[in-house]
């Protein structure tokens, strides 16, 4: 399982992110979210904790704290769904077509 980490800077970097829940136990894996078109942070991220005990510490500690100017958002991640309609390749919901 994972934390979602949200409304964070668009300045954080995985090295603070990692700094920050360190505090409160092994951090396992950071995660920030780039946006494919700018190239920038989206605003939020996942870190992966050493144990459930460990990501439930960092989860009551920060969820609702302000850090670099934001009151971030701290929770359980919940799995990613699936936004692929039956019959469909892509985000617009048309057909997908290769052209050789």
């Amino acid at each position: 399982m994972s934390i979602y980490v949200g409304n964070l800077s668009y300045q954080v970097t995985p090295e603070d992110l990692t700094a920050v829940f360190a505090e409160y136990g092994t951090v396992k894996r950071v995660q920030i979210p780039m946006d494919r078109e700018t190239g920038r942070m989206r605003g939020f991220g996942f870190v992966e904790m050493g144990s459930d005990a460990e990501e439930d510490a960092a989860i009551e500690a920060l969820d609702g704290a302000e850090w670099m100017g934001r009151d971030l958002k701290v929770n359980k991640a919940r799995p990613r769904e699936n936004n692929n309609r039956a019959g469909t390749n892509n985000r617009r919901g048309g057909s997908f077509s290769r052209r050789y």
